[in-house]
C-alpha cells in the first residue's frame, strides 16, 4: 500500500494539491494530524506527542482517526521518526511520501534525512520519497537504477549520504564515469536528457534531489 505522511512543518512548503488527495491512506504527525483533519482527511494513523495542539484539538484528532497513538513523553527520537517506525512496523506499505519534512528548521531537516540512514531502515529506505513545493527527494540502496523525470522539476541532484562506490552517470546532461565518494558530497544542478535518467553504484546510501527554483 501507499501512505502518505504529514507532519507538522510549515504548511507553506507542503504542496496545497496533497488535500485534494483525500481517497488516499494518510497518516499525520503532531500537528500534521490537526491540518488533515481541518482539510476533510480522517487519517489511518495520528501519532505524536501533539504538544502543539490545543486539548480540543487532541481531542478532536483522537476522534476522527483510525487510530491515535499519544507519546507525551519525549526520549531519543522525534514524531516523524516515531511514525515511520509505527508504520512500518503495522502495515505493508510499498511506498510512503513524507511531507512537511522540510522547513524552515534546519536541525529538524537533517534529522529527516539522517534517520533513514539506520539500519533498521535499510530495507525500508528506496520506498521513502520525501516532497515538498521544491524538492522530491529519494534514497537508494547499491544497484543499477532508473529515475522518471517529474515534470515540474529542472534540476537532479546525486548526493551520496554515506562513502559511495562506482557511482556511474551514463545518461544525464552531466555524465559520469566509474567514482568512488569517501564522504558526503552534493553533485548538484545536474539535469535529465530525456524522461528518465539511469545510475548505478556498488556500496553505500545515494540519495537524488530532483528540484526547481
Amino acid at each position: 500500500m501507499k501512505v502518505n505522511v504529514l507532519t507538522g512543518g510549515p504548511l507553506a512548503c507542503v504542496p496545497q494539491t496533497i488535500f485534494e488527495q483525500k481517497d488516499e491512506q494518510w497518516c499525520g504527525v503532531d500537528y500534521g494530524a490537526v491540518e488533515l483533519i481541518n482539510h476533510g482527511i480522517n487519517p489511518i494513523l495520528a501519532i505524536g506527542d501533539f504538544d502543539t495542539a490545543t486539548a480540543a484539538e487532541r481531542l478532536q484528532v483522537k476522534s476522527q482517526s483510525h487510530q491515535f497513538v499519544y507519546r507525551p513523553l519525549k526520549d531519543d527520537i522525534t514524531d516523524t521518526e516515531l511514525a515511520l517506525r509505527y508504520l512500518f512496523a503495522h502495515y505493508t506499505i510499498d511506498q510512503l511520501n513524507l511531507y512537511g519534512a522540510t522547513g524552515a528548521r534546519m536541525d529538524q531537516l537533517l534529522a529527516n534525512l539522517f534517520f533513514i540512514l539506520k539500519p533498521e531502515y535499510r530495507e525500508q529506505v528506496e520506498r521513502i520519497t520525501i516532497i515538498d513545493r521544491w524538492n522530491e527527494i529519494r534514497f537508494f540502496k547499491p544497484g543499477r537504477h532508473q529515475l522518471k523525470r517529474n515534470p515540474q522539476m529542472k534540476y537532479l541532484a546525486f548526493i551520496p549520504l554515506t562513502a559511495v562506490d562506482g557511482l556511474v552517470l551514463p545518461d544525464e546532461k552531466y555524465q559520469l564515469q566509474r567514482t568512488d565518494f569517501d564522504f558526503p558530497v552534493a553533485l548538484s544542478s545536474n539535469e535529465f536528457v530525456g524522461e528518465k535518467a539511469t545510475f548505478s553504484f556498488e556500496q553505500g546510501i545515494l540519495m537524488t534531489v530532483q528540484s526547481c527554483d
